[in-house]
């Protein structure tokens, strides 16, 4: 199986438009035309994750937090030891970081089922960027020409569907200056004609190409071609998550099953007033280092808050707005999400091997 694959299928699982605009998701290591028949998943890149999947013949490796973030000034075993050694070794690393965070099914999904949250919404909702729709004016007798011209030039796609596209009757007027041509009319006087609207969505890398077909099969000297940038809101992706438990459970309940879940001795919870709820009906979380959304998970109505770490201030904070926090540990928090991510490569890809790293597990320890 070739790497490109796997990553069609991971992508699948977590588009990287999902992607925050800092983060360094996708193919970081590697050469997609080769071959893994072996895929490791993990949440770090480290030097003994590195060696389990040279002595399990994985060819592929998952990092969940990219092995390479910053702009690296050199390539040698002192300054980034993992990564050069997975070069020198031909593994391919791939990270799908806050793209899996923000998905369906994703990194704080995985959190809000330990949680035992039922219906749940984004804290903060994904804005997918990357699109955008052309617009152009056409006479009746152009308008399939010019249409099929965008189709072919990559425009009318929307999730499955293809050839997409939205038409509406009107009239445009013009008036040719010196030099000019105009295919209806004479120069120098005010017309007046029927036309079509025609919309096309289009991804941004390719609107040049698209209004370059719009011209090339327009009958227009000079058609009128406008973009415009779109945003989208993917249903249920984005970060954190905030909805009903299932059943309410107490504060002392509720942390029992997350470090169970996160199979975790020991947590860090801060208490409103010094005093747990007698019952929490409401809880929101967020994986890894989300404490800054703590404001719109109170906001929300949010009892408890569930996290990976919290600033100091952030939980007095939080605590002082009447709202519990439980911190699991960074890292303990995101590794929820590798099992059912194993579990979905492998219903997706049958001939794939997908493993769970043995070596990884998060760099502090309670003593």
């Amino acid at each position: 199986m070739k790497v490109s694959e796997i990553i069609r299928a991971m992508e699948a699982i977590a588009p990287p438009s999902l992607a925050a605009s800092w983060d360094n998701v996708g193919l970081l290591i590697g050469d997609a035309a080769a071959k893994a028949g072996k895929l490791l998943l993990c949440i770090d890149l480290t030097a003994a994750v590195l060696e389990e999947a040279m002595a399990a013949g994985a060819g592929m490796v998952m990092a969940y937090h990219p092995p390479i973030f910053k702009p690296l000034s050199r390539l040698t075993p002192e300054a980034a030891p993992a990564v050069y050694e997975a070069t020198r070794r031909g593994v391919a690393v791939y990270s799908m970081h806050t793209a899996l965070d923000a998905a369906v099914g994703g990194t704080h999904d995985a959190l809000a089922d330990a949680v035992g949250i039922g219906a749940r919404s984004p804290l903060e909702p994904a804005i997918r960027k990357g699109q955008c729709k052309v617009v152009t004016f056409v006479p009746n007798e152009d308008l399939s020409r010019v249409a099929e011209a965008t189709f072919s030039a990559g425009a009318g796609r929307i999730s499955s569907y293809f050839d997409c596209a939205f038409f509406v009757h009107g009239i445009g007027a013009f008036c040719g200056g010196p030099g000019t041509h105009p295919r209806i009319g004479m120069t120098g006087r005010h017309e007046v004609t029927e036309e079509m609207r025609l919309e096309v969505i289009a991804p941004l890398d390719k609107a040049a190409a698209v209004c370059a077909a719009i011209r090339s099969a327009h009958s227009y000297e000079t058609p009128a071609i406008d973009v415009y940038p779109l945003e989208e809101f993917p249903d249920g992706c984005g970060m954190g998550r905030i909805g009903r438990l299932a059943r309410p459970a107490g504060l002392a309940t509720l942390t029992g099953r997350v470090k169970k879940a996160a199979g975790v001795q020991k947590a860090l919870v801060a208490v409103p007033g010094g005093r747990a709820r007698k019952k929490i009906s409401v809880a929101a979380c967020c994986a890894g280092s989300c404490g800054e959304l703590w404001k719109a998970a109170a906001s929300a109505g949010a009892q408890v808050y569930v996290t990976g770490e919290m600033r100091h201030h952030d939980a007095l904070a939080a605590a002082a707005a009447g709202m519990a926090v439980i911190c699991l540990g960074h890292s303990h928090s995101e590794r929820l999400a590798l099992k059912s991510l194993a579990q979905r490569l492998r219903d997706g890809l049958p001939k794939l091997k997908v493993e769970l790293s043995k070596q990884d597990r998060d760099p502090f320890e309670v003593v």
